[in-house]
Protein backbone atom coordinates (compact mmCIF):
# COMPACT_ATOMS: atom_id res chain seq x y z
CA UNK A 1 0.00 0.00 0.00
CA UNK A 2 1.29 3.44 -0.90
CA UNK A 3 1.07 5.58 2.30
CA UNK A 4 0.83 8.68 0.13
CA UNK A 5 -2.28 7.36 -1.64
CA UNK A 6 -4.08 5.05 0.78
CA UNK A 7 -7.10 3.08 -0.33
CA UNK A 8 -10.56 4.22 0.67
CA UNK A 9 -11.19 0.75 2.11
CA UNK A 10 -8.67 -1.99 2.79
CA UNK A 11 -10.30 -4.95 4.54
CA UNK A 12 -8.25 -8.12 4.89
CA UNK A 13 -9.70 -11.40 6.13
CA UNK A 14 -12.33 -9.76 8.32
CA UNK A 15 -15.13 -11.65 10.05
CA UNK A 16 -18.03 -9.81 11.67
CA UNK A 17 -20.70 -11.19 13.99
CA UNK A 18 -24.16 -9.84 14.70
CA UNK A 19 -24.91 -11.39 18.06
CA UNK A 20 -24.14 -15.08 17.68
CA UNK A 21 -24.51 -15.00 13.89
CA UNK A 22 -21.52 -14.74 11.62
CA UNK A 23 -22.71 -12.08 9.15
CA UNK A 24 -19.45 -11.60 7.23
CA UNK A 25 -16.93 -14.40 6.77
CA UNK A 26 -13.27 -13.81 5.97
CA UNK A 27 -13.91 -10.80 3.71
CA UNK A 28 -11.04 -9.23 1.78
CA UNK A 29 -11.97 -6.05 -0.06
CA UNK A 30 -9.98 -3.09 -1.32
CA UNK A 31 -11.58 0.00 -2.87
CA UNK A 32 -9.47 2.90 -4.10
CA UNK A 33 -10.26 6.57 -3.57
CA UNK A 34 -12.33 7.83 -6.50
CA UNK A 35 -13.22 4.33 -7.68
CA UNK A 36 -16.82 3.57 -8.66
CA UNK A 37 -17.86 0.18 -7.24
CA UNK A 38 -21.12 -1.69 -6.67
CA UNK A 39 -21.63 -4.23 -3.88
CA UNK A 40 -24.47 -6.37 -5.22
CA UNK A 41 -26.36 -9.11 -3.42
CA UNK A 42 -29.76 -10.33 -2.21
CA UNK A 43 -31.38 -9.32 1.05
CA UNK A 44 -29.71 -11.03 3.99
CA UNK A 45 -26.36 -11.49 2.24
CA UNK A 46 -24.44 -9.19 4.63
CA UNK A 47 -24.68 -5.84 2.83
CA UNK A 48 -25.96 -3.94 5.87
CA UNK A 49 -23.27 -5.51 8.05
CA UNK A 50 -20.62 -4.46 5.56
CA UNK A 51 -21.93 -0.88 5.56
CA UNK A 52 -21.96 -0.76 9.36
CA UNK A 53 -18.40 -2.06 9.40
CA UNK A 54 -17.38 0.76 7.06
CA UNK A 55 -19.16 3.34 9.22
CA UNK A 56 -17.61 1.85 12.39
CA UNK A 57 -20.90 0.80 13.93
CA UNK A 58 -19.71 -2.81 13.88
CA UNK A 59 -16.20 -4.19 14.30
CA UNK A 60 -14.57 -7.38 13.04
CA UNK A 61 -13.27 -10.15 15.26
CA UNK A 62 -9.68 -9.45 16.31
CA UNK A 63 -7.44 -11.99 14.60
CA UNK A 64 -3.76 -12.06 13.75
CA UNK A 65 -4.27 -12.33 10.00
CA UNK A 66 -7.02 -9.72 9.72
CA UNK A 67 -6.87 -5.94 9.40
CA UNK A 68 -9.13 -3.05 8.50
CA UNK A 69 -8.22 0.46 7.42
CA UNK A 70 -10.12 3.36 5.93
CA UNK A 71 -8.10 5.98 4.07
CA UNK A 72 -4.98 4.44 5.58
CA UNK A 73 -6.11 4.65 9.21
CA UNK A 74 -7.15 1.81 11.50
CA UNK A 75 -8.84 4.13 14.00
CA UNK A 76 -11.18 6.99 13.24
CA UNK A 77 -13.23 9.46 15.17
CA UNK A 78 -16.58 8.78 13.50
CA UNK A 79 -17.38 12.47 13.10
CA UNK A 80 -14.16 13.07 11.16
CA UNK A 81 -14.69 9.97 9.04
CA UNK A 82 -18.02 11.35 7.85
CA UNK A 83 -16.24 14.38 6.41
CA UNK A 84 -14.36 12.02 4.09
CA UNK A 85 -17.07 9.47 3.35
CA UNK A 86 -20.62 10.72 2.85
CA UNK A 87 -23.44 8.28 3.64
CA UNK A 88 -26.79 8.28 1.84
CA UNK A 89 -28.99 5.88 3.80
CA UNK A 90 -32.77 5.51 4.17
CA UNK A 91 -32.21 4.78 7.87
CA UNK A 92 -31.26 8.42 8.41
CA UNK A 93 -34.46 9.74 6.91
CA UNK A 94 -36.52 7.40 9.07
CA UNK A 95 -35.10 9.07 12.17
CA UNK A 96 -35.98 12.60 11.03
CA UNK A 97 -39.12 14.18 12.51
CA UNK A 98 -41.73 15.30 10.00
CA UNK A 99 -41.34 19.03 10.69
CA UNK A 100 -37.60 19.13 9.89
CA UNK A 101 -36.89 21.17 6.77
CA UNK A 102 -34.59 20.36 3.91
CA UNK A 103 -32.07 22.98 5.03
CA UNK A 104 -32.09 21.57 8.56
CA UNK A 105 -31.37 18.07 7.28
CA UNK A 106 -28.43 19.26 5.19
CA UNK A 107 -27.14 21.43 8.05
CA UNK A 108 -27.38 18.48 10.45
CA UNK A 109 -24.64 16.79 8.43
CA UNK A 110 -22.14 19.07 10.16
CA UNK A 111 -23.23 17.76 13.57
CA UNK A 112 -23.87 14.07 12.75
CA UNK A 113 -27.46 14.49 13.91
CA UNK A 114 -30.88 14.39 12.26
CA UNK A 115 -31.92 17.94 13.08
CA UNK A 116 -30.57 21.16 14.60
CA UNK A 117 -30.65 21.44 18.39
CA UNK A 118 -30.15 24.46 20.63
CA UNK A 119 -26.61 23.51 21.59
CA UNK A 120 -25.46 23.41 17.95
CA UNK A 121 -23.41 26.39 16.92
CA UNK A 122 -24.57 27.38 13.44
CA UNK A 123 -22.07 29.72 11.84
CA UNK A 124 -22.77 31.75 8.68
CA UNK A 125 -20.20 29.76 6.67
CA UNK A 126 -22.13 26.57 7.40
CA UNK A 127 -25.32 28.10 6.08
CA UNK A 128 -23.50 29.11 2.92
CA UNK A 129 -22.26 25.56 2.45
CA UNK A 130 -25.81 24.28 2.92
CA UNK A 131 -27.04 26.63 0.19
CA UNK A 132 -24.23 25.48 -2.08
CA UNK A 133 -25.03 21.79 -1.54
CA UNK A 134 -28.72 22.32 -2.27
CA UNK A 135 -27.90 24.42 -5.33
CA UNK A 136 -25.49 21.78 -6.65
CA UNK A 137 -28.42 19.36 -6.87
CA UNK A 138 -30.89 21.97 -8.08
CA UNK A 139 -33.14 21.61 -5.03
CA UNK A 140 -32.97 25.06 -3.44
CA UNK A 141 -36.78 25.03 -3.32
CA UNK A 142 -36.64 22.26 -0.70
CA UNK A 143 -34.69 24.36 1.81
CA UNK A 144 -37.78 25.46 3.74
CA UNK A 145 -40.00 22.49 2.94
CA UNK A 146 -40.77 20.03 5.75
CA UNK A 147 -39.89 16.38 5.27
CA UNK A 148 -43.56 15.48 5.63
CA UNK A 149 -44.32 17.54 2.52
CA UNK A 150 -41.59 16.01 0.35
CA UNK A 151 -41.90 13.13 -2.06
CA UNK A 152 -39.59 10.15 -1.50
CA UNK A 153 -37.45 11.31 -4.41
CA UNK A 154 -37.13 14.84 -3.02
CA UNK A 155 -36.20 13.53 0.41
CA UNK A 156 -33.55 11.29 -1.13
CA UNK A 157 -31.97 14.24 -2.94
CA UNK A 158 -31.89 16.20 0.32
CA UNK A 159 -30.00 13.28 1.89
CA UNK A 160 -27.51 13.40 -0.96
CA UNK A 161 -27.03 17.14 -0.33
CA UNK A 162 -26.46 16.36 3.35
CA UNK A 163 -23.80 13.82 2.43
CA UNK A 164 -22.15 16.32 0.04
CA UNK A 165 -21.98 19.22 2.48
CA UNK A 166 -18.50 18.19 3.68
CA UNK A 167 -17.27 17.75 0.10
CA UNK A 168 -16.26 14.12 0.77
CA UNK A 169 -14.05 12.01 -1.47
CA UNK A 170 -16.67 9.27 -1.84
CA UNK A 171 -20.41 8.81 -1.35
CA UNK A 172 -21.75 5.50 -0.08
CA UNK A 173 -25.27 4.83 -1.34
CA UNK A 174 -27.25 2.29 0.70
CA UNK A 175 -30.10 0.78 -1.39
CA UNK A 176 -30.78 4.24 -2.87
CA UNK A 177 -33.77 3.38 -5.09
CA UNK A 178 -35.86 1.70 -2.41
CA UNK A 179 -39.33 3.29 -2.08
CA UNK A 180 -38.84 5.48 -5.18
CA UNK A 181 -41.20 5.48 -8.16
CA UNK A 182 -39.85 5.03 -11.69
CA UNK A 183 -39.38 8.75 -12.34
CA UNK A 184 -37.59 9.31 -9.03
CA UNK A 185 -35.35 6.29 -9.67
CA UNK A 186 -34.33 7.74 -13.02
CA UNK A 187 -33.56 11.16 -11.51
CA UNK A 188 -31.56 9.53 -8.72
CA UNK A 189 -29.43 7.60 -11.19
CA UNK A 190 -28.85 10.74 -13.24
CA UNK A 191 -27.64 12.47 -10.06
CA UNK A 192 -25.31 9.59 -9.26
CA UNK A 193 -23.90 9.79 -12.78
CA UNK A 194 -23.28 13.54 -12.46
CA UNK A 195 -21.49 13.02 -9.14
CA UNK A 196 -19.31 10.28 -10.61
CA UNK A 197 -18.46 12.41 -13.64
CA UNK A 198 -17.49 15.28 -11.31
CA UNK A 199 -14.86 13.15 -9.61
CA UNK A 200 -16.70 11.88 -6.54
CA UNK A 201 -16.22 8.18 -5.88
CA UNK A 202 -19.41 6.11 -5.81
CA UNK A 203 -19.70 3.08 -3.52
CA UNK A 204 -23.12 1.63 -4.26
CA UNK A 205 -24.64 -1.11 -2.08
CA UNK A 206 -27.82 -2.54 -3.56
CA UNK A 207 -29.85 -5.54 -4.68
CA UNK A 208 -31.28 -3.60 -7.66
CA UNK A 209 -29.27 -4.29 -10.80
CA UNK A 210 -30.74 -1.22 -12.53
CA UNK A 211 -28.98 1.02 -9.97
CA UNK A 212 -25.59 0.13 -11.48
CA UNK A 213 -24.91 3.31 -13.44
CA UNK A 214 -22.64 3.13 -16.51
CA UNK A 215 -19.79 4.84 -14.64
CA UNK A 216 -19.52 1.86 -12.28
CA UNK A 217 -17.05 -0.55 -13.85
CA UNK A 218 -16.40 -2.94 -10.96
CA UNK A 219 -18.91 -5.16 -9.19
CA UNK A 220 -18.51 -7.18 -6.00
CA UNK A 221 -21.01 -10.01 -5.55
CA UNK A 222 -21.90 -10.73 -1.93
CA UNK A 223 -23.58 -14.00 -0.94
CA UNK A 224 -24.20 -15.40 2.54
CA UNK A 225 -21.56 -13.16 4.07
CA UNK A 226 -18.90 -14.10 1.54
CA UNK A 227 -17.54 -12.48 -1.62
CA UNK A 228 -18.78 -14.61 -4.51
CA UNK A 229 -17.13 -12.54 -7.20
CA UNK A 230 -15.14 -9.34 -7.70
CA UNK A 231 -14.21 -7.86 -11.04
CA UNK A 232 -15.32 -6.03 -14.18
CA UNK A 233 -19.09 -5.80 -14.44
CA UNK A 234 -19.12 -7.27 -17.94
CA UNK A 235 -17.69 -10.50 -16.50
CA UNK A 236 -19.90 -10.69 -13.41
CA UNK A 237 -23.27 -9.37 -14.55
CA UNK A 238 -24.25 -12.46 -16.51
CA UNK A 239 -27.41 -14.54 -16.33
CA UNK A 240 -25.47 -17.49 -14.91
CA UNK A 241 -23.68 -15.53 -12.17
CA UNK A 242 -26.77 -13.60 -11.08
CA UNK A 243 -29.01 -16.69 -11.15
CA UNK A 244 -26.60 -18.31 -8.70
CA UNK A 245 -26.42 -15.14 -6.61
CA UNK A 246 -30.17 -14.60 -6.28
CA UNK A 247 -31.18 -18.26 -6.37
CA UNK A 248 -33.58 -17.99 -9.30
CA UNK A 249 -33.38 -18.13 -13.11
CA UNK A 250 -32.83 -14.66 -14.57
CA UNK A 251 -32.17 -13.04 -17.93
CA UNK A 252 -29.95 -10.00 -18.43
CA UNK A 253 -30.26 -7.29 -21.04
CA UNK A 254 -28.18 -4.16 -21.55
CA UNK A 255 -29.20 -0.80 -22.93
CA UNK A 256 -27.49 2.63 -22.87
CA UNK A 257 -24.86 1.35 -20.46
CA UNK A 258 -27.38 -0.06 -17.95
CA UNK A 259 -27.98 -3.71 -17.12
CA UNK A 260 -31.53 -4.96 -16.59
CA UNK A 261 -32.64 -8.17 -14.90
CA UNK A 262 -35.92 -9.98 -15.57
Amino acid sequence: MNPQNPALLDFRNITVFRGATEALHNITLRVEVGEHVCILGPNGCGKSTLIQTVTRELYPVARGNSSISILGKERWEVYKLRTQLGIVSPDLLASCTSDVTGADIVLSGFFSSTRIFRHHRVEPRLLEQVKAALAALGIEKLAERAVAEMSSGEAKRVLIARALVHQPKTLLFDEPSNSLDIGAQQRLRETMRELAQNGIGILLVTHHLADVIPEIERVVLLSQGRIAGDGPKEELLTSERLAALFGTPVHISRQDGYFHLY
